[in-house]
């Protein structure tokens, strides 16, 4: 369970998220969606406490994120936007390192690591600088660091952003795995990444919720929802459309 409580946080007199109370249930796959500036980084760091909130409390697997910040990251993978590593490191040499960091020794750290190696398909680089590696390939090394424990629960920050389709196609494929035995939250600016992988959507806009909905439902709110868009270059084929569509049933 993620539960958050009026939560905020300010830089300066910017307000960056604003008083937001939401929980997350085992299960479930959280996709929390807005433009870019919204406030979903901002929040998606303050719950992996890597940021330290202004207001408010977040609690993760029963854990307060400030009071016991130790036992609440190690319930959890966290995946920053951008996906970040050490470039200058083999990917092997990266996986050891997580491994130290998140202290997982003899059998039980070969199995993992050989989980995260197979289940991402990092095996054809794991000798590979990280810094040589594609883009597909850098979002599966960050997302191995993310798995490598096995947490309960995953937060991932702009998984797609920046692939190409079938990158996109092959990352929303791995968080629809993890998603049986996880709870997962997905930020995303994509309404339609949501719809593919996500269970219930969150709508921020300047750092408030705005809406909270099953994806379907969402969609079903807009007034665009089902409709086709049309455009002409003249005006005489507007009004000659206009006339067809009169005549119609």
């Amino acid at each position: 369970m993620i539960s958050t409580k009026n939560l905020s946080k300010r830089y300066g007199n910017k307000l960056a998220v604003d008083d937001l109370t939401f929980s997350v249930a085992p299960g479930e796959v959280l996709g929390f969606l807005g433009a870019n500036g919204a406030g979903k980084s901002t929040t998606m760091r303050m719950i992996a406490g890597f940021v330290s909130p202004s207001a408010g409390q977040v609690s993760v697997c029963g854990h307060d994120i400030e009071q016991a910040p130790v036992a609440a990251k190690a319930c959890m993978g966290y995946l920053p936007e951008g996906a970040p590593s050490y470039g200058e490191m083999t990917v092997g040499e990266f996986l050891d390192f997580v491994a130290d960091v998140r202290d997982l020794r003899g059998e039980q750290r070969r199995a993992r690591r050989g989980i995260v190696i197979e289940r991402l398909g990092l095996a054809p680089v794991i000798d590979q600088v990280i810094e040589t590696l594609s883009k597909g390939f850098r979002r599966r090394v960050g997302l191995s660091q993310a798995l490598i424990h096995d947490p309960q629960v995953l937060i991932l920050d702009e998984p797609t952003d920046g692939l190409d389709p079938n990158q996109k196609h092959e990352v929303r494929r791995l968080i629809n795995e993890l998603s049986k035995d996880k709870l997962v939250i997905v930020s995303t600016h994509i309404l339609e990444e949501v719809h593919e992988v996500c269970t219930r959507a969150i709508i921020i806009a300047d750092g408030r919720i705005v809406a909270d909905e099953t994806p379907t439902a969402l969609e079903a709110r807009s007034r665009y929802h089902h409709a086709v868009s049309l455009r002409f270059e003249k005006p005489a084929e507007l009004e000659a459309a206009r006339a067809r569509i009169a005549l119609l049933p």
